[in-house]
């Protein structure tokens, strides 16, 4: 009974949102389901790449990943330059994005299938995830005070269960034809996006709506520990979704050198992917204790390591080679939700919802040249690991550039 008055004091429907309302019980756990369904919308095109390929007789390559990313930094730009997450209540923002990338999702199947209409959609689908992802750490960081590293490390921990799920489904239901995926995943996202709408109450929008200005495009370099806090998070992104995207080939890789293994890669990929959770949840806890910059530094540094040993991998027993690509998969993105926890704290606060979107936009357009860059060294050298030492300059300069002022923070 007291769950339900909680739904009704808070459901928008009933338009009771006050600055004094305070954060019901359920909050985090319907906040991360949202994130996580909406986030499922990512990869699901990369989910059933070999089927749409197969089907249009052309390869898409990493161009699947690059156009979501491109719709993804196109909406968050808009975002950020004109303030929309100031001028609108954050849960009708995230339903509204929800559903709207949950129908470019599905609309490839829709229309007779060509190349341009699955890169277009792919491209919207980014495009509306920009309003599920920032916005969900925006909520929380309006929310969340001290203990705002620990909500970070579950929500971004649900992005990693969201993205990982298509290749867990896809794993697990080989017949299941490549319209039909795309429609659970789309109802997936709906599912999400209506239930933070119905359950979650709003902040007040700020009382005096910040017109368009540059400023909301420079202030991320004009304060010392913003700066660094976003170099930080720059550095990880150059890593984390070229890692992401390309991790069926190096498993691929992998089983060229060592044809006496025959496993499930859309599974493998499902695991290294998912196990990202634990780092954003131990990271979150541990954030508590000993800082967010300490856990980001730390975790980013261990990244760095696994990728420079990752192409003497091919000579490991599997054994040794999943307990290298775990420990990778967990802290490749254990760090982002410290990283983002930093930029929360320090960004400030009548622009913080613009902020941590133009952050979150440059880091994704950061992913676009590392994705192709890889995706171009692929074609020509498709079974040598040592391409992905490229990735390593990413934590480098991350780690460089933020080290000395979020150390003890």
């Amino acid at each position: 009974m007291a769950f339900f008055s909680q739904i009704c004091l808070y459901n928008p429907i009933f338009q009771i949102v006050t600055s004094s309302s305070k954060r019901p019980t359920y909050f985090l756990i319907v906040l991360v389901f949202a994130q996580f369904a909406g986030t499922t919308l990512w990869l699901s095109g990369n989910a059933v790449s070999a089927q749409i390929e197969a089907e249009l007789g052309v390869k898409l390559g990493g161009w699947l990943t690059s156009t979501v990313q491109l719709g993804f930094i196109l909406g968050t730009l808009l975002n950020a330059i004109f303030a929309v997450p100031e001028r609108v209540l954050s849960s009708r923002l995230f339903l509204f994005s929800a559903v709207f990338g949950a129908l470019a999702n599905i609309s490839i199947a829709a229309f007779p299938l060509n190349v341009p209409l699955v890169l277009i959609s792919r491209l919207f689908t980014g495009l509306f995830l920009a309003g599920i992802y920032p916005i969900g750490m925006k909520i929380a960081a309006d929310w969340y005070g001290k203990d705002l590293g620990r909500a970070m490390g579950y929500l971004v921990g649900a992005l990693v269960l969201g993205k990982s799920f298509p290749y867990l489904l896809k794993g697990i239901s080989f017949e299941l034809p490549w319209k039909e995926f795309l429609f659970l995943i789309s109802l997936v996202s709906l599912i999400g996006g209506g239930g933070l709408w119905l359950l979650l109450p709003d902040k007040p929008l700020p009382l005096q709506h910040n017109q368009f200005s540059i400023k909301a495009l420079t202030v991320i370099f004009k304060i010392p520990k913003l700066r660094a806090a976003a170099f930080g998070y720059f550095g990880h992104m150059w890593e984390l979704y070229a890692f992401w995207a390309f991790l069926p080939a190096i498993w691929k890789v992998y089983l060229h050198f060592h044809t006496e293994y025959n496993f499930n890669v859309p599974i493998a990929t499902f695991i290294i992917i998912v196990v990202g959770f634990l780092g954003c949840w131990l990271g979150g806890l541990l954030a508590i204790r000993i800082g967010s910059g300490k856990v980001a530094l730390f975790q980013l540094a261990i990244s760095l390591i696994c990728c420079f040993i990752l192409p003497f991998g091919t000579k490991f027993p599997l054994p040794i080679f999943s307990i290298l690509m775990l420990v990778w998969g967990i802290t490749v993105v254990g760090d982002s939700p410290q990283f983002s926890t930093l930029v929360s704290r320090f960004a400030l606060v009548e622009r913080r919802g613009s902020i941590i979107t133009l952050v979150t936009s440059i880091g994704f357009a950061i992913t676009i040249f590392s994705i192709q860059l890889i995706d171009f060294l692929l074609k020509y050298f498709s079974n040598d690991l040592r391409i992905f030492w490229v990735l390593c300059l990413g934590p480098v300069l991350g780690l460089l550039t933020s080290y000395k002022r979020l150390f003890n923070e």
